[in-house]
């Protein structure tokens, strides 16, 4: 009979605390994998939403600005040798080096229109890249589909009488007003949005563009190394980052991540404590046994490696049970918390995380009950004998 021998027949002898152990690192070790996948998951549907909520890099025309002072008096600023953006030109964003971190490009042409005595900003977009990347506009109604479509921003529609299939009059031509935005509280309540190519007819500006909004990918996001890979290919256009948007996103993700992992630390700690506790039972319950052994010649370092050994045994089984049980919890879990598209990762690296964190909590927090039972003295079994 040798050390395994030993150490697996005591295990199976005695299921209940077996059972308990288990369930102790168990717990703390499904909770460990259940947070950080679902971390993972989370912040990947983060990343992906805030992909496709705005634009990260703003481009705009290349503006010389005359300012207008005079003994101390302000007189407005005048833009001098103004131009709209070419569209064509923008076929070059598809040629930098990150390209497969833009998410979408959506061009704008922007100017203002007449409608009967009133005027209003008339907006032109790319319908599927502009209502695709501004999923908070709620549209009352129906988005562009036709070219003589139009959207109105809520406070516009309720400035210029507007009604859902109103025709409306705009630069000789007639529109139907198929939706209003609900209100957003920025500047695109005051708009009239149309299909790009129209209002570039109505505003006069065939080919151009105002300005054109960015969507990075967030993944990794160097914006800044896009926002210079962008300036070299259109040097005639000023390229600039939303820091804000960037930053702020990046700092919630880090701290979503860092909540999960103190919780889990402290968990881990709760389980390392469970098994300190049920072990230091089980070698004062078993004075007698490791008596024996060391009366039979069993060194201190033999039943050291005994309790180690159950302990490691019952580690891996933790690690295992661990694992899948936070997979399971995590695939329950995520659909409640994921609005869309839940994507439950199977990553081989936490498995292999799980099973050695297991190892390493359980056989920490059993080493010093081992080292307590190598300390016992012999005699103390030939007494109780």
């Amino acid at each position: 009979m040798n050390l395994r021998t030993i150490a697996f027949n005591n295990l199976r002898r005695r299921k209940s605390r077996l059972a308990f152990l288990v369930a102790g690192l168990l717990l703390g070790v499904a909770t460990v994998v259940t947070l950080l996948s679902l971390t993972e998951a989370l912040t990947m549907e983060a990343e992906h939403k805030l992909d496709n909520f705005g634009a990260n890099i703003l481009i705009t025309p290349r503006t010389e600005e005359l300012s207008l002072t005079y003994g101390g008096i302000t007189l407005g600023g005048v833009s001098v040798d103004a131009h709209e953006i070419v569209q064509s030109d923008l076929e070059r964003i598809s040629t930098i080096r990150n390209s497969r971190n833009i998410a979408a490009v959506a061009p704008k042409v922007l100017g203002g229109v007449k409608l009967g005595e009133a005027r209003a900003l008339l907006m032109g977009v790319d319908p599927e890249v502009e209502f695709h990347v501004k999923r908070w506009w709620t549209v009352n109604g129906a988005p562009l589909k036709g070219e003589h479509d139009l959207v109105a921003g809520s406070a516009a529609a309720h400035r210029l009488g507007l009604s859902l299939g109103a025709p409306v009059e705009i630069g000789g031509e007639t529109f139907t007003l198929t939706g209003i935005l609900q209100e957003t509280g920025s500047q695109d309540d005051e708009l009239l949005i149309a299909a790009l190519p129209t209002a570039q007819r109505l505003l006069n500006k065939p080919g151009q563009v105002s300005l054109v909004e960015v969507a990075a990918l967030c993944g990794d996001c160097p914006v800044e190394d896009m926002v210079n890979q962008i300036s070299e290919v259109l040097p005639e256009v000023k390229v600039a980052a939303i820091q804000q948007v960037v930053r702020t996103r990046m700092h919630a993700l880090e701290q979503f991540r860092a909540f999960s992992l103190g919780v889990a630390g402290v968990v881990v700690l709760v389980g390392a404590l469970v098994v300190f506790v049920t072990m230091m039972g089980a070698v004062n319950e078993r004075t007698r046994e490791i008596g024996i052994f060391r009366a039979l010649g069993f060194r201190r370092g033999h039943v050291i490696r005994l309790i180690m050994m159950e302990a490691s045994w019952v580690s891996l089984l933790a690690g295992v049970l661990g694992y899948f049980g936070g997979m399971g919890a995590t695939r329950l879990i995520l659909p409640l918390l994921a609005e869309e598209h839940p994507h439950l990762v199977w990553n081989p690296l936490l498995a292999v995380g799980a099973i050695a964190l297991a190892l390493v909590v359980g056989m920490a927090a059993s080493y010093y009950p081992a080292l307590h039972a190598s300390r016992l003295d012999p005699t103390e079994a030939l007494r109780a004998l």
